[in-house]
């Protein structure tokens, strides 16, 4: 029950019926245990990488520059240096200034920083710091999973539970859920997906964009080559050596709980996606998934449901096809009947009252929905029917596509930005540019916010809303692409300092993480990681992250503790706290990208990474108006490319008219060649070759540029 205020709409005031979310703890509201000393001086509670940036920053009332000192473990100063005085910060209302140690690349453990008389928690500086929360990150959504025993022997014996929500006593679903009234006279199997947050609820608009985020992960790694630490065997997840990324594995289990809340063919509204699926009441803490004896009710479809089964099934179609065909091709029929189902019925909204049991995910404006779906069915396909619904789109074009407040489940028209800059598609280059400019201006804009904040987060002073951790990590999300796109580094220190903010250089001083930092998340809200209602039961673990400070102060834990907060302070690590401090699948989603991305062994050193790729282009015959080529493209990286698209564009007017060996298409000058079957895989130093054969209109210059999965070829 995470995101009941839409950030389009993050002033908007909760349901009253909401509130009783809060009164359900069993009578137990108990007061967090004590929290340890915040030290002045705020860092990333982890640590640092060696060649990333390394700042801290140092609450004080000086108002001249301060001298600090970095300490190894056995208490040696090893640098020092001046502080920046930066005066008063707004979102977190209080005088600060940084201290900058970047040019300290030694690693080791234990580290302090002192300055004005303070020292921080200590910490970290090694190449390998996120490599755990990576692993971590990604494995909260196996312990969400739904509809499966979680096994000790991947996540240990205190997590473990039988399996929740398949109807055995006392569950009553997930395998045959009835309708609200009203909503069908027919059950549905809705089993498996992730639970969404603290409650047993799965939500189409929330599992949408958070299975997306969990798959584009490995599509952007594997545009850096560097999808094998997110490949078979490197997560905890009982599918682990099946021949599928780990990753992808997790994604599925959410994706085919989304293809199962597709109205059957036969069925009114046919193709739409029920919105949801919850208890009939709100649920008490605690209670563990097997133990729930709610009736569970489908939820009536919605076309923004619909939309973001469009969306997420159309990229499935696209990542998982050189891995499952079959899975591919189901999950491109079923998006292409839900696009269908949505232009037909594209006003079904679902309503802000829909709260009782869960929550509402009420959303108006579908027309970033459309944008999004729209955007992955052309980049999968290549048909102009989804080419024209997204240069026809008016966030094609829209300044507001992205915007200091993050994408989110109810603001979507990034994700199609997102996938059209990165994903090689047909589009105008002029149109492709314009595209990727958005991107990089929206990065420019986040880099200027942190610059001008004392704690550099990509958020301003009235972003801290309810799930503000997710809109921090998305927009580092932005960050990161526009570091894709133009080899610059400053991208990727944003994202890094971003990261320094989520665990621990932040107002509180707090690392929102579970299990990482001195100072860490361990009471947010959940049912079953309930230890502090329950000392039977678990805290959340490692790798859980809090929804964050949320000045709206929507439960009556944050109303007693927190009033008078500054906007980036109002945060307390209490169960009873769901406002500041729930955990939920679009909130881990982020923060398990990022932490792929910031594991990844790569420079910061704003040149753009050596092609991984050599493509030879050559003529073998030409007549007056045709020609045949062949092209051969060579793996110069280090790991396998697995599933290939190779683009370029032909300058001289040529088309394609057949191909073998790949399966070719064009749009305007754009040519895309994808692999068969038989050719998806290139191994390290390997070779895959095919042909074409084209039309000729006048010369025959040769294409340029190629790009292997969105890297420029040599």
């Amino acid at each position: 029950m995470p995101t009941f205020v839409s950030l389009r709409h993050h002033s908007r005031p909760l349901a009253v019926a909401l509130l009783t979310s809060s009164l359900l703890l069993g009578g137990v509201l108990t007061a967090p245990t004590a929290a340890a000393a915040t030290s002045a001086v705020r860092v990333n509670q982890v640590g640092y990488l060696p060649d990333g940036p390394k700042r801290a920053t140092v609450v004080t009332t000086a108002a001249q520059s301060l001298t600090w000192q970095l300490r190894n473990a056995a208490g040696t100063v090893v640098a020092s240096g001046s502080t920046t005085p930066r005066g008063a910060d707004a979102p977190s209302g209080q005088s600060v200034q940084v201290a900058d140690f970047s040019t300290y690349q030694t690693p080791g453990s234990g580290y302090v920083l002192t300055a004005d008389g303070s020292t921080s928690d200590p910490f970290d500086i090694r190449a390998n710091l996120y490599d755990g929360l990576r692993s971590d990150a990604m494995a909260f959504f196996y312990h969400q999973r739904s509809g499966i025993a979680i096994d000790a022997s991947l996540v240990g014996s205190a997590y473990a539970h039988t399996a929740g929500h398949l109807g055995v006593a006392p569950n009553k679903g997930d395998t045959s859920v009835p309708c609200q009234s009203g909503v069908c006279d027919y059950t549905q199997d809705v089993r498996g997906g992730w639970y969404d947050a603290g409650d047993h609820g799965k939500y189409v608009v929330n599992g949408g964009i958070s299975a997306w985020l969990v798959v584009n992960s490995f599509e952007r790694a594997q545009r850096a080559g560097t999808a094998g630490a997110l490949g078979d065997s490197t997560l905890r997840v009982p599918e682990r050596g099946n021949g599928t990324p780990d990753v992808l594995d997790e994604a599925r289990w959410e994706l085919d709980f989304l293809l199962r809340m597709q109205v059957p063919v036969g069925k009114p509204y046919a193709g739409m996606a029920f919105h949801k699926i919850h208890d009939a009441n709100w649920t008490g803490i605690p209670t563990r998934p097997e133990q729930d004896g709610q009736q569970r009710e489908l939820h009536r479809p919605s076309t923004a449901a619909t939309l973001n089964l469009a969306a997420s099934a159309a990229q499935c179609a696209r990542v998982f096809r050189p891995y499952d065909a079959a899975f591919a091709d189901r999950c491109l029929a079923a998006a292409r009947r839900a696009w269908t189902a949505a232009q037909a019925n594209p006003a079904m909204y679902a309503p802000d009252s829909d709260s009782t049991g869960g929550g509402a995910y009420g959303d108006t404006r579908v027309t970033d929905e459309f944008y999004w779906a729209a955007a992955e069915l052309y980049a999968t396909t290549g048909e102009s029917t989804y080419r024209d619904a997204v240069t026809s789109s008016s966030w094609h074009t829209s300044a507001d596509a992205f915007t200091s407040y993050g994408f989110g489940w109810a603001d979507t028209a990034a994700l199609g930005r997102l996938t059209l800059a990165t994903v090689p598609n047909g589009l105008p280059a002029s149109d492709l540019a314009r595209v990727r400019t958005s991107v990089t201006s929206a990065a420019d804009n986040h880099l200027s916010r942190m610059a001008a904040q004392g704690y550099a987060v990509p958020l301003p002073a009235d972003g801290y809303v309810w799930g503000s951790n997710s809109m921090v990590g998305n927009n580092a999300i932005v960050l990161a692409v526009a570091g894709e796109l133009t080899g610059n580094g400053r991208y990727r220190t944003g994202v890094l300092e971003t990261m320094d903010y989520l665990l621990g250089r932040n107002a509180l001083g707090q690392s929102y993480v579970t299990g990482y930092g001195e100072k860490d998340s361990r009471n947010q809200h959940h049912r079953f990681w309930a230890h502090q209602s329950d000392a039977s039961l678990p805290n959340p673990p490692a790798g859980s992250l809090a929804g964050g400070p949320n000045s709206g102060l929507q439960d009556p834990v944050a109303q007693q503790k927190l009033g008078g907060c500054a906007p980036a302070a109002c945060y307390v690590d209490d169960i009873g706290s769901y406002s500041t401090n729930e955990v939920a699948v679009n909130w881990n989603a982020p923060l398990a990208w990022l932490a792929a991305y910031a594991a990844e062994r790569t420079s910061t050193g704003g040149e753009p990474p050596a092609a991984a790729c050599t493509v030879t282009y050559k003529v073998d015959n030409a007549w007056s108006d045709g020609f045949t080529a062949t092209v051969s493209v060579k793996n110069t990286g280090q790991s396998p490319v697995e599933g290939w698209q190779l683009t370029w564009g032909y300058p001289g007017g040529q088309r394609v008219t057949s191909a073998w060996n790949a399966t070719v298409t064009q749009s305007g000058t754009a040519v895309v060649a994808r692999n068969t079957d038989w050719n998806r895989v290139i191994a390290p130093g390997g070779t895959a070759s095919f042909g074409v054969q084209g039309s000729l209109s006048g010369g025959n210059p040769a294409p340029a540029p190629f790009t292997l999965n969105g890297g420029a070829c040599a």
